[in-house]
Parts: C-alpha cells; structure tokens; sequence
C-alpha cells in the first residue's frame, strides 16, 4: 500500500464556502464539509491519467466542486473524453465554466446534471472516478452505483473512490444506532467489492479530514481456450 505524505493542501476558499453551503443544505449528498484537498485529487486522478499510449475516454461522478475536475483535465492528454456527473444544480455553473476553459486545450467535456444510475450513454471508459459519499447512502444504492461503474468501464478499466478515515469508529460514538447499522452496511459491500476487484489504494493524510483512496479494475475476459483438433482413429 502507498501512502501519500505531501503537505497539506487546501482547495480555494471560494470552492471551501460553496461547499460548505451544500453541506448544510444536503449532507446526504454533498458528504463533508469541505471539498477535496489536492493531495486527494492527485491521489483519485492518477490511475485515470497513467495511460501513456494516449487519449482517454473517463466519467468523474460527484464532481462538487471540481477540485478532481481539474486535476484530471490539466493532466489528460489532448484528445480526451471526460464526462462529468453530479446531480447538484447549485454546482453547474462552476463546473460548466471549467468545462468551457478546457474545451480549448482540445479537450471532449460533457457535463451531466443527474446522478450516475441516470447517465444514459453507450460508451465505454477506461476509468471512472467517484467522489460520491458512499457512508451517506444506503447499502443497495452503493451496490447499485458499483454495479454501474462497473458496466460503464471498458474490460481492464479503472475505478478509484475514496474513503475518509475513522468515520465509522465516530459513527459508532456520536451517531444513532440505525445510522451506525447502515455505515457498518455499506463498509460491507464495499469491502465485498475490494475482495473481488481492487489492485491498490493509498492514504491521503494531508486531506481534511485524511482519505483512503481505492483502486478497482474491471477484470479483461478470459480468452477462450484453443480448440483442438480432431485426432482421427483407425
């Protein structure tokens, strides 16, 4: 396991006190009380951006802020595709004017107003990146929103999600029972996921609060066996 250890980075104050406002407004879907440092942004965005052999095809869901938007999209190389998902409308307009500014580098942006479950698309990617608050929402929502990632992916692709560390330990001091029920739920099918497809993860300690970031891949398909001849006998 990697662990990151770069300095603490903090997002822009704009992006903080927006974020902050959607907290209080919906904590359900917004997940924190502050958007993702650059260390976790790097940390989300690197598996996205390590194919060398050139334009990708990536979905981000939960953009926010666009703190991953941006780490992705400064380091995509020209001739990219990213799909931007996040079902926040007060979020659009941020987004929509850093989609607009990499149009110009040569850059495919499209950004969807609806959660990913909705996205209608019959493209594959070769990876996805979640910013979605999985802790937030019930055990069958996370396995339906995993179920689609991982259809959305091409075979070999990636999906990386993170994590912020010791929620469930405070879940089980400060939250009510049933809340602590459904977070110890979701670690589960989360964790089922990690067993069946995961090929790394990293510790983000600088981030507020410090972040876990897993890595998936979508298994290739087994390639057929080789058919053998008949051997005629007599």
């Amino acid at each position: 396991m990697d662990h990151e250890t770069a300095r603490h980075d903090r997002p822009p104050r704009s992006d903080g006190w927006a974020f902050l406002r959607e907290a209080a407004r919906d904590m359900r879907t917004t997940g924190a009380v502050a958007p993702s440092g650059r260390g976790l942004a790097h940390a989300l965005s690197e598996p996205a951006c390590a194919p060398a052999h050139g334009p990708a095809t990536v979905l981000e869901a939960g953009a926010g802020t666009g703190v991953v938007t941006s780490a992705l999209l400064s380091r995509l190389p020209r001739g990219s595709r990213l799909d931007v998902v996040e079902a926040n409308p007060r979020f659009a307009d941020r987004l929509q004017r850093l989609a607009d500014r990499h149009r110009q580098d040569g850059k495919e942006v499209r950004l969807h107003l609806r959660p990913v479950e909705e996205v209608e698309t019959d493209r594959s990617y070769d990876a996805v990146v979640s910013g979605l608050p999985f802790a937030n929402f019930a055990p069958r929502h996370v396995a339906t929103v995993m179920e689609r990632y991982l259809e959305l992916l091409r075979p070999g692709g990636t999906l990386t999600y993170f994590a912020y560390l010791g929620t469930l330990p405070a879940s089980a001091l400060f939250a009510s029972r049933n809340r602590t029920r459904r977070h110890r739920a979701v670690e589960e099918v989360l964790a089922g996921y990690r067993r069946s497809y995961a090929t790394g993860c990293r510790t983000v300690w600088p981030n507020l609060p410090p972040a876990r970031v897993w890595q998936l891949r979508r298994p290739a398909p087994a390639a057929p066996a080789p058919r053998r001849e008949a051997v005629a006998v007599g």
